[in-house]
């Protein structure tokens, strides 16, 4: 039994350091002890913290590693995650649910004084900032290296390197995460400077506090998130525009919540009537698109010539391809500028399945637009449509002599919905689908339901063997 074990933790050790977090968890579920020592003579939770692997972190915590272990230094896995600052590790180690209380988390077992240290150092690296802190440690003079990088499944971070040390600067993610997982309750307008340091929806360091934010309910909180929709600088309001769309989001899923978000339609309502900067209306009318309107295509009609793409993208969402405004407004933006705008217009003029005349016409012409992406929203359009004209199934035929792989799978797919017998040639000329993308895909499955269709209707056609007993 105990040469299994070790046979086993030393399974682990080699997932572990392969990043191989599916075989780390088989391992782990197997009996591996997940305090196995790594290469260095360390737990392996060092191990997937140094090499910023959060998944292998979040495997080896559930299976039951202790993260405040004391380590030969006096630090803790935990302490060391905390340090090189990724708050995708963290949160691999405090569990899922950053939320959890303390003293309802399993995975947390820690004392005053160790949560304290946690806090003191993540504050200490945030107020000091990376570069100048690593600078302090290594005595490296000059620049450092900084580069974006992504941290976790959604969300990037910076990663800084200095006199030959590397952290990631989620520091005030961090800072934020910990706080909720001890129970304490940051100030709105503390969370809200920590984001707006980091002005990008996908930073880490902006999404964590809006996380937060979103799920603080209450008067209190939402009388202290009102007055940024006045706030001078336009990264705070559009910070309170996702802090909406957040607010909107969880409360779609929690129905108890829903009337904590009662008031937010009307405040979205007036906003995006006024609101100067280009982002931030864009953003508005992102969180604006999903509350309960009735002057949709006002909205996009105000704004469908605005010079910033970023509002232009949300226009075609106001507009419907049926009312005469609407129609001229988008085949306006099927020949906008900006190649994004585009392909949002080629997807919401098939939003119809039978195609008004002047959608089918626009979407013929994307079709064969320059950026990949247009051509890709219409081939999509025209593939679903209820068109079998001769003229638009040649377009989408032409597909299949297109570079990009998915293009032509759309191509295909337009054919087997159509049961066009050049179907079963068409899926040829797509070539093997190894992208795992393609896994899932209902562009895949029409091939076998056409070939389904297709033998039902041949044995429909063969004669009645039953003999003639008239």
């Amino acid at each position: 039994m105990a040469a299994w074990r070790e046979i086993g933790d030393d399974r682990l050790v080699a997932a572990v350091v392969g990043r191989d977090a599916e075989a780390a968890r088989a391992c782990l579920e197997a009996g591996a002890d997940p305090d196995t020592p790594g290469p260095d003579g360390l737990p392996l939770l060092c191990t997937a913290v140094a090499g910023f692997d959060h998944e292998s972190a979040d495997a080896l915590s559930e299976g039951g590693a202790d993260p405040g272990i004391e380590l030969p230094d006096g630090t803790t896995p935990l302490l060391r995650a905390v340090d090189l600052g990724s708050p995708a590790v963290v949160e691999g180690i405090v569990g899922a649910n950053p939320q959890m209380r303390l003293d309802a988390n399993p995975r947390l077992a820690l004392g005053e004084a160790a949560r304290t240290r946690l806090l003191d150092l993540a504050r200490h690296w945030y107020e000091t900032g990376a570069e100048e802190e690593l600078r302090r440690r290594t005595g490296a003079t000059g620049p450092a290296t900084r580069r974006l990088v992504r941290d976790g499944e959604f969300t990037d971070v910076d990663e800084v390197s200095l006199g030959g040390a590397t952290v990631r600067d989620g520091y005030a993610a961090i800072l934020t995460l910990l706080e909720c997982a001890f129970g304490i309750t940051a100030p709105v307008a503390e969370l809200v400077a920590r984001a707006v340091r980091y002005p990008d929806e996908t930073h880490v360091n902006w999404s964590e506090p809006n996380f937060v934010l979103a799920r603080r309910w209450g008067a209190r909180t939402w009388a202290e998130l009102a007055p940024l929709r006045h706030h001078p600088d336009p990264d705070h309001r559009r910070f309170l525009a996702d802090v909406l769309w957040g607010r909107y989001f969880h409360a779609c899923h929690c129905e108890d919540r829903k009337q904590d978000i009662a008031g937010d339609a009307a405040f979205v309502a007036d906003w995006v009537l006024d609101e100067p900067d280009g982002p931030v209306l864009a953003a508005v009318l992102n969180v604006h698109l999903y509350q309960d309107i009735s002057d949709e295509e006002a909205i996009g009609l105000r704004y469908a010539g605005h010079p910033d793409p970023l509002v232009r993208r949300q226009v075609p969402y106001y507009l419907t391809p049926s009312g005469a405004a609407g129609a001229a407004a988008l085949l306006a933006l099927a020949g906008d500028p900006d190649a994004r705008v585009r392909s949002i217009t080629a997807g919401v003029l098939g939003r119809p399945r039978a195609l008004v005349p002047a959608a089918r016409e626009a979407l013929l012409t994307l079709i064969h637009d320059p950026e990949l992406g247009v051509r890709a929203a219409a081939a999509e359009s025209l593939a679903l449509s209820e068109d079998r004209t001769a003229e638009v199934t040649e377009s989408l035929a032409a597909l299949l002599d297109e570079e990009d792989q998915s293009l032509r799978l759309e191509g295909a797919f337009a054919l087997a919905v159509r049961d066009d017998p050049r179907t079963d040639a068409a899926y040829a000329r797509v070539g093997l689908l190894s992208d795992p993308k393609f896994e899932h895909d209902h562009r895949v499955g029409e091939h076998w339901r056409y070939e389904k269709r297709r033998r039902a209707a041949r044995s429909s056609e063969r004669p009645s063997e039953r003999p003639d007993t008239a």
